[in-house]
């Protein structure tokens, strides 16, 4: 199976060709006299037992008014980097290329001036004087940035700010009275509704694709701190930090990056919510960097096991699977085997909404955060403290991937504690590979990795960095105890799991190709 890909359109996307496939898309429409007719001859009793109809479409949407009244504030942002190339140095005196020993002078160098390379995206004005929007990673490394407007006119552009976390950067171009978009409520967009992207695509300026919203508060990989918005709508290399409109004409969104196996459009794009875009903005123009909240925790997500061993009625919330030694949520009392159900009044549906409604709180301010513990709601007071340079608002601490060793934990829940004598320890949810030929079983328990007791998913994960091939084989030693067993032993039981090779790289070990870090 062939891995997905979340694509951001790189700088450099506009100087490669582009093979362009024409789709005729035909539209079924379905009389409704013919529904009439169908009705009229359908027996009557039936009929009362069946649904009212429900209309589907009562016409198509004409997007020309709202193209008309804002597409001028929708802007053409090219770029050009300087990137270093690799040269040859000059042959010396009375050779030429057709000689022979030409060869032996062709090394390669670095040359002191710098190849200039281009690219395009799209960006939206916020503001009369100048101001505009668009993605981080359009203006990456550029040397200049240059706006063109609907009406041909080009500005060079000043970066006041650049976020790659949230992938917002503000532009400011020396011009006045310029006409601006209208910003919406992404939290009032809903799922089927109709949007509209403008932008320029492939270098087509002030391109216009349609479609629908297909979800929201979407998670992607390292992209924690953004609920994307999901459409259907045509995004492709240039379209990146244009706007994503709703019908009323409001900017809902910047387009920023699609799904994709093969690079391109395949119908799965992603947009950054315009209140997300404009807290980043704000903070950029104001101080020249963005400060998040966090509160210092590891989570995971609630399935259907896991929210009846609680006591949930539905899976739901966020899973406290640790927590930070003298962090905001230590302070507060949180403790692991929390469940996050609310965050300042704000619902936590999923584990992956809780990170965005954190970076988004206000460092030094104090925020209610309603859990479940002990088959019971409580409310705890959380003082919100600030992230720094590479440290996560919320650790994900969700396994489900298996790792190293194949194998997926969490914490005990309270009830699991008590029922097993207050033993501490991690619940094994799913075994493969490593894990599963070392003898151990889903709802086995682990007590201790390599000698020291694990309370938390942190802790076993130091455990699996700590072994090196050097030092043991590449194998952790794990006790575990197996509930429900007739073998008195069981709850002692020493597994020595080998983990995939290269659990970590370590220098007295030196096989073919080096010695290095494995992929988890």
């Amino acid at each position: 199976m062939n891995i997905k890909a979340v694509v951001r359109n790189p700088i450099a996307t506009a100087v490669l060709g582009a093979a362009t496939v024409v789709v005729v898309v035909g539209v079924l429409y379905v009389s409704a006299s013919s529904r009439t007719v169908a009705a009229a001859t359908a027996p009557a009793a039936a009929a009362a037992h069946e649904p009212a109809p429900v209309p589907m479409i009562s016409s198509l949407p004409d997007f020309r008014p709202l193209v008309q009244r804002y597409g001028p504030a929708v802007v053409n942002v090219s770029v050009r980097a300087d990137v270093k190339a690799m040269a040859h140095p000059p042959m010396p005196p009375g050779f030429d290329e057709d000689n022979p020993l030409s060869r032996f002078f062709g090394m390669p160098m670095i040359p002191d001036d710098a190849v200039p390379m281009r690219g395009e995206g799209s960006g939206f004005i916020v503001s009369p004087d100048g101001v505009i929007l668009t993605n981080a990673h359009v203006v990456d490394d550029a040397a200049k940035v240059t706006v063109k407007l609907t009406d041909h006119r080009e500005f060079g552009a000043k970066v006041l700010g650049s976020d790659a976390k949230s992938d917002v950067a503000v532009l400011k171009i020396d011009a006045s009275n310029l006409p601006v978009v209208r910003l919406g409520d992404p939290a009032a967009l809903e799922v089927g509704e109709w949007v509209v992207a403008i932008g320029s695509p492939f270098g087509f300026e002030n391109s216009v694709t349609a479609g629908i919203v297909s979800g929201k508060g979407r998670n992607l990989p390292d992209d924690t701190y953004v609920p994307f918005i999901q459409t259907d709508v045509a995004v492709n290399p240039g379209n990146s930090g244009g706007p994503l409109f709703n019908l009323r004409g409001e900017v809902v969104g910047i387009n920023s990056q699609i799904y994709s196996r093969s690079g391109g459009y395949q119908g799965v794009s992603f947009a950054i919510p315009i209140d997300v875009a404009m807290s980043v903005g704000r903070q950029l123009q104001s101080s020249g960097h963005v400060t998040r909240g966090r509160i210092g925790v590891g989570i995971q997500g609630v399935d259907q096991v896991l929210a009846e061993s609680f006591g949930l009625d539905v899976p739901t919330g966020a899973l406290v699977a640790s927590v930070e030694d003298d962090g905001p949520a230590e302070a507060a009392g949180m403790k692991a085997g929390d469940v996050i159900l609310t965050f300042d009044g704000k619902a936590v549906e999923s584990a992956g909404q809780l990170p965005a409604l954190v970076a988004a709180a206000k460092p030094g301010s104090t925020i209610d955060v309603s859990i479940w513990r002990d088959h019971a709601r409580r409310t705890l007071r959380v003082k919100i403290g600030e992230t720094t340079d590479g440290e996560a608002v919320v650790a994900d601490a969700d396994t489900t991937q298996g790792g190293r060793l194949g194998m997926r934990v969490r914490p005990l829940s309270p009830s699991e504690r008590s029922a097993s004598d207050g033993e501490a320890g991690l619940v094994v949810q799913s075994v493969a590979g490593a894990a599963a030929e070392a003898g151990l079983r889903p709802g086995d328990i682990v007590l201790s990795a390599n000698g020291r007791p694990v309370h938390e998913v942190s802790e076993l994960r130091a455990a699996v960095a700590g072994t090196s091939r050097c030092s043991s084989g590449g194998a952790l030693h794990a006790s575990s105890c197996r509930s429900n067993s007739a073998d008195p032993q069981s709850c002692r039981r020493i597994s020595r799991i080998r983990g995939k090779p290269g659990m970590r790289g370590c220098p007295c070990c030196r096989p073919p190709g080096g010695c290095g870090p494995s992929s988890t």
